[in-house]
């Protein structure tokens, strides 16, 4: 059940994005997704510990859990796993979810709306940029140092 509703959770994460095409396989959703579960297990087991008589098993439950969520959650503060194509794999998600709101939200005073109008702008502008450097990565590997940030469209 804990397996199933993390790997749940780490799918609706997506949900909230704009564009199925902003949705990339993410290592801090899935180090999210984890430590979540992590949480999860510890709560559902101290609420049924009562069901589950073998108290050495129920404390290396806990105990594993526990060094699991550490761990996954240092995962995702350090974002030591995370380069190059890992972050902006995460970031267009990100973006993508500042699309939606500022597409979608009901604003009323106009300068808010142009704030909104402008994020609109940049972050559709930043997902193509990062769409094409992760081609570009992927297909010819790393620039040399000293290349310009392209921004062209």
């Amino acid at each position: 059940m804990i397996i199933t509703s993390t790997v749940v959770m780490y799918g609706l994460m997506y949900l909230n994005t704009y564009a199925l095409d902003h949705v990339f396989f993410s290592q801090t959703r899935l180090w999210m997704a984890l430590y979540m579960g992590s949480v999860m297990t510890i709560i559902m087991l101290a609420f049924m510990l009562n069901m589950y008589g073998n108290r050495r098993v129920n404390v290396a439950i806990f105990g594993g859990v526990a060094i699991a969520f550490v761990i996954f959650l240092t995962l995702v503060r350090s974002q030591a796993t995370v380069g190059d194509l890992a972050w902006m794999k995460a970031m267009i998600p990100h973006h993508s979810i500042a699309v939606l709101t500022s597409e979608r939200a009901e604003l009323s005073d106009p300068r808010v709306r142009a704030l909104a109008d402008a994020i609109l702008e940049t972050q559709l502008q930043e997902i193509d940029e990062m769409k094409r450097y992760i081609a570009d990565i992927e297909a010819n590997g790393d620039a040399p140092p000293g290349t310009p940030r392209d921004t062209s469209d």
